[in-house]
């Protein structure tokens, strides 16, 4: 299992990467379904973290779903490649094509929470994200679309405007202040 080695060999951060690697780690060895949707209880997604070449702006989708605008990312669905998940996801939800992956490493890891929800007219049961994260640069003067199955709007915001955009503190605080950090 490359991903399993990968998250295996991955260096946190900090405390919060540290509990949810190990977390992480064991949801894997536990279930043989971890990439996949079905497992109710929680599965493997990926998100991109998008800089331009400047390094001062990041790139976000303003999401249905969580009524925020957030970073861009989607479900493994059985794919166990999540750096090559997390390029198809920014270009099918931004329209971008010319990023670059900066590594096809992990950037960040975290376990995410995701309340009950509706999609697609089904109701989808609380659950969790056990979540990798990769880097990419994008050129930002290149032309956006919004993916209305997914997103309601894509934009390029600095680090500060960003911040400032999402709706949800706790993703704020934990993960895109982390993300900035460690840029």
């Amino acid at each position: 299992m490359k991903l399993y080695n990968k998250i295996k060999n991955y260096i946190p951060f900090n405390e919060q990467e540290a509990k949810d690697k190990d977390k992480m780690l064991r949801f894997i060895e536990e279930n043989d379904d971890f990439l996949l949707r079905e497992n109710l209880s929680g599965h493997m997604t990926t998100s991109i973290w998008t800089v331009n070449k400047e390094r001062t702006k990041t790139l976000m989708v303003y999401h249905n779903i969580y009524d925020s605008w957030s970073w861009v990312g989607g479900h493994a669905d059985g794919e166990e490649m999540l750096h090559e998940v997390a390029m198809r996801e920014l270009s099918e939800e931004t329209g971008v094509n010319n990023a670059s992956l900066i590594s096809d490493d992990i950037f960040s890891i975290e376990i995410l929470d995701v309340a009950e929800h509706e999609k697609k007219g089904k109701i989808v049961p609380a659950h969790l994200h056990f979540n990798v994260t990769y880097l990419a640069e994008a050129d930002e003067e290149c032309a956006l679309h919004i993916n209305e199955e997914e997103n309601k709007g894509v934009s390029w915001f600095t680090f500060d405007e960003a911040l400032k955009a999402s709706a949800e503190p706790w993703m704020v605080e934990n993960v895109y202040k982390k993300l900035i950090e460690k840029l």
